[in-house]
């Protein structure tokens, strides 16, 4: 049986997908401002063998709700939200094995100080570091960037396309492997004849530099991304390594895994190529008994206008026009299309309301909930899996750090009694202990088969 994986999700901010939660008495998601809060969830992460702690961020305020940011603001929903780089070097100090998967949106910065930033921190963490790929969603960064509004979402993968070949020339060829001598003898650092200028002249970008930091351990740090709708598949199937999935059932699920699987085969891409997690939050407690009632505690602290406040932002359906006795209609947006796509499928034949809704994305977002005993949970999990084709979970929090340590308590060793989860990190970057096939992006990726045009010319 294939080994489950998981990745913690969480966000340098209060309320991430759990509304309402932070004023739970034991939650300490408001302390996101102090490192030792990270620092501890990492020493977490890794005693449970997580592959990756996902770090999600956004560029803008949730303003859709009443088209104002003043429901945002109130519940404390993904605003303040502070920047996720700055907490990797911290948590990378005081772990060993533990991945870092961080979100960074390409619309708001130029690729040359980005390819730096990310060689930085694929240096500083030994090879730990992902990029999970994003081209925005609210028209308020855009607005916040000197645009008037959010460039259209299949225009914002054309240009993501360009960007990733840009970047991809800068990490993959720009320093041959051995360019970098450290010869104190003949006082030469680098040997200049093997440092190579990139010369590129896109529809979107254009860039005649060399890279400026050397070749890190995984030269291109591991590709996520989480774009669901047809052109993110496109995108997903040329470029993505991972692909975190977010949908209310098993079927919905499904079906966008064999689209991204088929779509990754097209690209020349090998049968298994994306991992692929799906969204999930787990409530457990050593019985069912002890579960269910601290779900319905957690329930009890729930802001449904949070949660709508985020769904109107993730969807740009502006919901408080609505009352919560309303039907929800599948109504088609330019910000988010698999988010609306799976609004109404966890049952065909029901006709969910705006309250409704709002209370199940209070607690999980856009993904599941499992609620039960260790066993139970378990038994959820794998049949999740046979069911979807995914290779894991993306697991998100109720109550922080709460929901991370009895996962780490009570879930893993369910999964390791049967076989389904590590028993020891393998050594080696993050793309080696996921992939087992090395440090570097595979030979028939897209980011190997770039090439600068004209030729490449020397840096001296």
């Amino acid at each position: 049986m294939a080994e489950i994986r998981l990745n913690a999700f969480d966000m340098n901010c209060v309320s991430h997908q759990a509304s309402g939660l932070w004023r739970h008495p034991r939650d300490r998601s408001a302390q996101y401002r102090s490192l030792q809060y990270w620092t501890d969830l990492a020493r977490t992460l890794e005693r449970g063998l997580f592959d990756t702690l996902f770090l999600a961020d956004v560029l803008g305020v949730y303003d859709v709700y009443g088209h104002s940011p003043d429901a945002a603001l109130r519940n404390g929903a993904q605003i303040p939200v502070n920047d996720p780089a700055m907490l990797i070097s911290a948590m990378a100090g005081v772990t060993e094995h533990l991945g870092f998967g961080l979100t960074a949106t390409l619309s708001y910065e130029h690729p040359f100080p980005f390819a730096r930033r990310m060689s930085t921190l694929d240096h500083l963490t030994e090879g730990r570091i992902g990029w999970n790929i994003v081209t925005g969603y609210l028209n308020s960064a855009a607005k916040s960037t000197g645009k008037q509004v959010q460039t259209k979402h299949d225009q914002r993968y054309a240009i993501a396309d360009d960007y990733m070949d840009v970047v991809y020339k800068l990490w993959e060829e720009s320093w041959e492997q051995d360019a970098v001598l450290r010869d104190k003898q003949r006082g030469i650092f680098t040997d200049p004849s093997k440092v190579h200028r990139i010369q590129h002249d896109g529809p979107f970008f254009s860039l005649d530099a060399i890279h400026l930091a050397e070749p890190s351990p995984q030269r291109t740090p591991v590709l996520f991304q989480a774009g669901a709708s047809a052109r993110g598949q496109q995108f997903a199937a040329t470029h993505a390594e991972c692909v975190f999935v977010a949908g209310p059932s098993q079927d919905t699920v499904a079906k966008t895994v064999r689209s991204l699987r088929a779509a990754a085969q097209q690209a020349g891409r090998t049968k298994k190529a994306p991992l692929v997690f799906s969204l999930l939050t787990i409530v457990t407690a050593p019985t069912e008994e002890e579960a269910f009632a601290k779900y319905r505690d957690y329930q009890s602290y729930i802001s449904e206008e949070g949660a709508l406040t985020l769904l109107s932002g993730w969807t740009g359906i502006d919901f408080s026009a609505y009352k919560p006795t309303d039907p929800v209609r599948h109504i088609r947006s330019d910000a988010i299309h698999s988010a609306i796509d799976s609004l109404t499928v966890m049952n065909p034949d029901k006709i969910w309301t705006v309250g409704e809704l709002a209370r199940h994305a209070a607690i999980g977002g856009m993904g599941i909930t499992f609620v039960g005993s260790p066993t139970q949970i378990v038994d959820q999990m794998e049949q999740w899996i046979d069911q979807t084709g995914v290779d894991g979970f993306n697991l998100a929090y109720a109550v922080a750090p709460e929901t991370f340590e009895d996962i780490v308590a009570l879930i893993v060793p369910e999964l390791q009694r049967r076989g389904r989860y590590k028993r020891a990190y393998q050594p080696g970057t993050l793309r080696h202990k996921l992939f087992g096939a090395g440090d570097r992006l595979p030979a028939n990726h897209a980011g190997r088969q770039t090439h600068a045009t004209p030729p490449l010319a020397s840096a001296q």
